[in-house]
Parts: structure tokens; C-alpha cells; sequence
């Protein structure tokens, strides 16, 4: 009898997997989560890097010039370029990786609709975060960045693990807070964008591949 009970139960299991691979994309690596926010913090770092000869500048001239402005603009925009790309092709690879090591398509319908959700938020977020630097309007880049990613996580949440839900709400909230402290938005960047990044892709690699 309790040989039957655990068939039964085994059976349940296999066809609760097979639901969850049909309806969420479960390849979502831990380590790429740990990945990218090591990159965040890289790039912060030489972020703020960036800010303090543009700020000595002041002490001998007596102003800031425009061409050190623009200057500091196109440097920030690199790194901040190098740092997405950086941190996509690190959840590429660790997802490819997951996936493959489970048998499972890196990209099948659950994927297409994970991405299209995710991209709605971030390419109106992207927008309107580059019209914002267009205008040199920097007092809220760095909150924009983390509400409209928050979003993006939260919206695409429902077609992958719950926990990415939580990551994105923390990054909102995040964001919301950084409104109220202007000056200091490149720390609540790496806050958000590294440090939890970090914590997440820890807790996600404990929960879900540390055993396999």
C-alpha cells in the first residue's frame, strides 16, 4: 500500500513539473542574479570614479565647463552600456547553462512571453530615462532606473519563479526611497542593482540548485 502511495505521489510530482514547464520559464539561473550584480557593483564603482575629477574641476575654475559636462556624460553612458551588457551575457549563459543541464528549451513559448512582458516596462522605462539625460535632468536617472526595472520584474514575474516578484517590488521600493535622497542615487543604484542582485541570486541558488 505504501508502495502504491509513493507511485501516486510521484506521479502528482511529474505532472505538477510538467505544468509548471508549460505555463513558467524555470531556467532563471541563480547565479546569473549573483553575476549581474557583481557587474553593477564593478560599474558603480567606476561610476564614482567618474564624478570625482569632474568635481575637483570646480575648485580651480571656479564653474563646471560644458565640455567636462558632456565629457562625463558620454563616460557614464559607456559604462553603463557596458554594464547591461555585461550583465546579459552573464544570465545568458547561466540560464543557457541551467537549461540545459535540466533538458529544457532555453527559448519556448514561456520564454517569448517572459521577455515581451518584461521588455514593455523597461524599453518605455529606457526611453524615457535617455530623455531625462538628454535634458540633463540627473535628480531621478537612478530612482527611474530601479521603479521601471521593478516593474519589468514584476510584470514578467507570472511567467517565471515567484521569487523574481519580490526582487522587483524591492527594487521599487528601493527607488521610491532614492527620490527622497538626491545626491546619493548611484548608491542606491548599486544598492538595488548589486546588492540585491547579489542577495537574490543567493537565495535563488539555495533554494533551487545548490542540491542538483
Amino acid at each position: 500500500m505504501n508502495e502504491q502511495n509513493q507511485q501516486t505521489l510521484d506521479t502528482l510530482q511529474d505532472i505538477k513539473r510538467m505544468m509548471e514547464r508549460s505555463s513558467r520559464f524555470i531556467s532563471l539561473s541563480g547565479l546569473s542574479g549573483i553575476a549581474a550584480g557583481i557587474c553593477a557593483l564593478v560599474g558603480a564603482w567606476f561610476a564614482r570614479n567618474e564624478f570625482k575629477p569632474y568635481y575637483k574641476s570646480y575648485d580651480y575654475r571656479g564653474g563646471y565647463a560644458a565640455d567636462d559636462f558632456q565629457e562625463l556624460k558620454f563616460r557614464l553612458l559607456v559604462i553603463a552600456l557596458s554594464v547591461l551588457a555585461a550583465a546579459w551575457v552573464s544570465a545568458f549563459y547561466f540560464t543557457w547553462r541551467k537549461a540545459r543541464h535540466n533538458k529544457l528549451p532555453v527559448w519556448d513559448l514561456t520564454a517569448k512571453r517572459l521577455t515581451i512582458n518584461m521588455l514593455i516596462p523597461l524599453v518605455a522605462g529606457g526611453l524615457f530615462i535617455m530623455a531625462m539625460y538628454q535634458y540633463n535632468d540627473w535628480k531621478f536617472i537612478a530612482p527611474a532606473c530601479l521603479i521601471f526595472y521593478g516593474l519589468a520584474l514584476v510584470n514578467a514575474s507570472k511567467y517565471t519563479l515567484s521569487d523574481v516578484r519580490y526582487l522587483g517590488l524591492l527594487q521599487i521600493l528601493v527607488g521610491l526611497i532614492s527620490t527622497q535622497f538626491v545626491g546619493y542615487g548611484l548608491y542606491f543604484w548599486a544598492l538595488g542593482f548589486g546588492v540585491l542582485h547579489i542577495i537574490y541570486g543567493f537565495v535563488m541558488w539555495w533554494k533551487y540548485e545548490r542540491n542538483a
